[in-house]
């Protein structure tokens, strides 16, 4: 018999760092920021909206999740960023185009007040933009020593307890795990050797992981599940996740795949497409970029019809999957789907 898990209480602020400051992350700290002065309430969060059943329905136990779990409260949330363009992150969510201008006037000051440090970047994973905002010398190696130091300025500066890194970036080109991926010690090598095959997201990583930081991927591309990696989160035991936040079109195909999946309905194709003209659009019109979105968008459908299993229903599926970028479009995320 093991002993259950303890979990230290959420004491002290929360430092969330956020390599990439584009629409995503400056929605995000918007939200929050809006959130604790009052001016929104938190939709879409399932730790501050949702609740747990405890024991049977007609006891009506059911508190808030985040009554019931040790987790951090927004107020404690402190927040870092690294960016390749130097606007503070008004500047990024005025640029962005998402959020209302009235409520992003009342969060100047707070928005205003965090400037993004200078970026880990390479054109050769993300080829179709570019910043000045960027960390130029040295090998792969120096510029993870350069992000640990970056890590450990945020935590005196800021005066956080803890520390969380989230990849909201732009998703890189596709890459299978390579050689310099698969042991820890092959990839250190590789960082000083200045390895083509490790990419940005795989260097703040390592560097978080090294500074004892959780780290979760909310993009597609290869990072935490690089062997090298793994090994790294285990020897250090600290946690790692994510391939993607699947936020939009791939998330509506696993509420729908499901429940046509539960009435045993057979599926022949599913034709998926977008059109966007923000950054990220502007990213994923890049063919190696794309590759990356599409394998997970591809995936998700093997994974929750299993074709295999089903070979009457879902044998022969055709899945296609295109992304447009379309400038006028903006930020405004359009998409179709049609099955059948």
């Amino acid at each position: 018999m093991h002993d259950n898990v303890k979990i230290a209480p959420a004491e002290g602020d929360l430092g969330v760092l956020i390599p990439g400051m584009g629409a995503v992350t400056t929605t995000f700290i918007a939200g929050v920021e809006a959130v604790k002065r009052g001016l929104a309430q938190p939709i879409g969060s399932v730790t501050q909206l949702g609740t747990i059943r405890l024991g049977k329905r007609t006891e009506g136990r059911s508190p808030k999740i985040k009554d019931f779990v040790p987790l951090a409260d927004l107020k404690d949330l402190t927040f870092g960023t690294w960016d390749i363009y130097d606007d503070n992150c008004w500047e990024a969510a005025e640029n962005a185009g998402v959020l209302e201008k009235s409520l992003l006037e009342q969060l100047r000051q707070p928005l205003s007040s965090i400037q993004p440090m200078k970026a880990v970047f390479d054109s050769e994973f993300v080829r179709r933009i570019n910043g000045p905002n960027v960390k130029q010398k040295g090998s792969k190696m120096d510029r993870a020593e350069m992000l640990m130091e970056d890590i450990r300025n945020f935590r005196e500066a800021s005066g956080v307890s803890r520390l969380v890194m989230i990849w909201c970036g732009s998703t890189e080109v596709f890459h299978e795990p390579a050689a310099v991926h698969q042991t820890l010690k092959d990839f250190e090598c590789g960082l000083m050797k200045n390895d083509p095959e490790i990419s940005p997201s795989q260097i703040y990583a390592f560097a978080a992981l090294k500074s004892g930081v959780p780290y979760a991927n909310g993009a597609p591309h290869l990072t935490t599940d690089a062997p090298a990696l793994m090994e790294l989160a285990r020897e250090r035991q600290v946690p790692i996740c994510g391939k993607d936040f699947k936020t939009g079109q791939t998330f509506m195909k696993t509420l729908i795949a499901p429940g046509l999946k539960s009435r045993m309905l057979g599926v022949s194709g599913w034709f998926s497409t977008n059109i966007l003209g923000n950054r990220d659009g502007e990213v994923l019109d890049d063919p190696g970029s794309f590759k990356s979105k599409e394998a997970t968008k591809l995936s998700v459908l093997d994974q929750i019809l299993q074709p295999d299993l089903y070979p009457e229903l879902y044998r022969n599926i055709y899945h296609k999957v295109r992304i447009n970028y379309y400038p006028p479009r903006g930020d405004a995320k359009e998409g179709w789907d049609n099955i059948d």
